[in-house]
C-alpha cells in the first residue's frame, strides 16, 4: 500500500533535479516493499523505524535520523568538491544514494513486546544491502546508482566505492553513524557512573543533553539531567 511520504525525506527527494529519478526514487520510499516468488515483505513504518539494532541509532526514529543527517554530510562534501578543489559531483545521484542506502533495513527489523528491535524471518536469508541491490536492478535503477548504494558499506560490503559520489555516500553514511553510536555509548557510560544504572532505550536528544550537561556541569549536571530524562519520560506514559 503506498503511504505518504515522510516530510523530511520529501524535501531530499525534491532536491533531485532529473524529474525521471525523482519519481522513482520517491516511488520506492513511498512503498518499500520486498517481493519473492509472489510473497510480499513490508517494513516498519520509516518514520519510526530505527537504523541499527546496537551500535547507532537504534532507537523510534532513527531511521529518519540517519538519513537526514547523513544528506547533510553528504551535501557538505559536495560543496567542498565544488568549491574547494573545483572538482564536478552529480548532486543527484549522492541525494538519491543517500535516500535509498538503507531502505530496507526496516524491513529487516521487528518489534518485540518489550519495545526492543530484533530481527525478522527475511534477514534470516538476505540483508538489507542484498536487498537494496537487487531491487534497485529489478527497478531499472542507473547503474551509477546502483554503484553507490553497493558500495556504502566501503571495504566491508561487496565493492568499494569507484566514483566520487559512491565515495561521498560511503565517508557520510560512515561519519554518521559513528557520530551517532560514540554520543550514545558515551551517555550510557556517562549515566552508569553518575546514577548507577542505565536509561533504556536513549535517543541522539537525549544522549547528546546528556554528554553537554557534563562539559558544562559535571557530573552533578549528568545526574539532573538523568532525572529530567526519566521526568518526561514517566510524563509521556501518562
Amino acid at each position: 500500500m503506498k503511504k505518504m511520504l515522510h516530510p523530511k525525506l520529501k524535501v531530499l527527494a525534491d532536491k533531485i533535479r532529473d524529474k525521471k529519478l525523482r519519481r522513482k526514487v520517491t516511488e520506492l520510499l513511498e512503498n518499500p516493499t520486498f517481493e519473492i516468488n509472489g510473497k510480499k515483505y513490508s517494513s516498519l513504518p520509516l518514520d519510526v523505524s530505527p537504523a541499527g539494532l546496537s551500535h547507532h541509532h537504534c532507537y523510534p526514529g532513527g531511521y529518519i535520523e540517519h538519513v537526514v543527517s547523513t544528506a547533510n554530510l553528504a551535501l557538505a562534501m559536495c560543496n567542498s568538491v565544488e568549491k574547494v578543489y573545483h572538482g564536478k559531483v552529480n548532486r543527484d545521484l549522492v541525494i538519491a544514494g543517500v535516500l535509498l542506502h538503507d531502505i530496507f533495513k526496516p524491513a529487516t527489523y521487528i518489534v518485540n513486546k518489550n519495545g526492543s528491535y530484533s530481527s525478522t524471518r527475511l534477514a534470516d536469508y538476505m540483508d538489507h544491502l542484498s536487498l537494496v541491490i537487487s531491487e534497485l536492478v529489478r527497478k531499472g535503477f542507473p547503474l551509477e546508482l546502483v554503484h553507490i548504494v553497493s558500495a556504502h558499506h566501503g571495504d566491508y560490503g561487496p565493492i568499494g566505492p569507484h566514483t566520487v559520489e559512491a565515495l561521498i555516500c560511503h565517508l557520510a553514511d560512515l561519519m554518521d553513524s559513528r557520530l551517532n553510536g560514540k554520543v550514545l555509548s558515551a551517555a550510557a557510560y556517562l549515566t552508569r557512573k553518575a546514577v548507577g544504572e542505565e536509561l533504556q532505550g536513549l535517543t541522539s536528544k537525549e544522549a547528546f543533553e546528556i554528554v553537554h550537561s557534563k562539559a558544562v556541569e559535571g557530573w552533578e549536571g549528568v545526574v539532573k539531567t538523568v532525572e529530567k530524562i526519566k521526568r518526561k519520560r514517566k510524563m509521556h506514559k501518562t
